[in-house]
């Protein structure tokens, strides 16, 4: 199921994967990732009930990093797109790009550091997860 050179299975799943992951996190970390933002449930749900977009951005986001990590893969060459070289590029571009991205703004907004670091891994774990599935199916 290839278009364009990229597996658009292993996108798919990569994406699914993903967001299956942040929705676990999220829950398992609800309480301390409420306190680093400042905000109650209540605020942040006014009618008791999530609203869809950051639902919609969440998974066309995890679509969209699937489809690039899967395009800078393919760039290793052939033979090179393994289920440990997903990994250490995923590694590679949660420190090199994610990371230092949530440090900057989170830093210049005056967030808590906590945000930063819990954010911070859970993008580390999408990314990884992403790379391994992406590494494993090939592109």
């Amino acid at each position: 199921m290839n278009f364009a050179g990229m597996n658009i299975l292993a996108i798919a799943v990569a994406a699914v994967a993903g967001f299956a992951f942040g929705s676990v996190y999220y829950m398992a970390l609800s309480a301390r990732w409420l306190e680093a933002v400042e905000k109650t449930r209540e605020q942040l749900m006014p009618s008791g009930k999530p609203k869809p977009g950051p639902f919609i951005v969440s998974a066309v986001a995890l679509v969209v990093m699937a489809w690039v990590l899967a395009g800078t893969l393919g760039h290793l060459g052939p033979g090179q797109v393994t289920l440990k070289n997903g990994i250490i590029s995923a590694l590679f571009i949660w420190v090199g790009f994610v990371a230092t991205t949530l440090a900057v703004n989170n830093g210049y907004a005056g967030r808590r550091i906590s945000l930063t670091v819990i954010d911070g891994l859970h993008w580390l774990g999408v990314l990884v997860i992403q790379g391994a599935i992406i590494g494993a199916f090939g592109v």
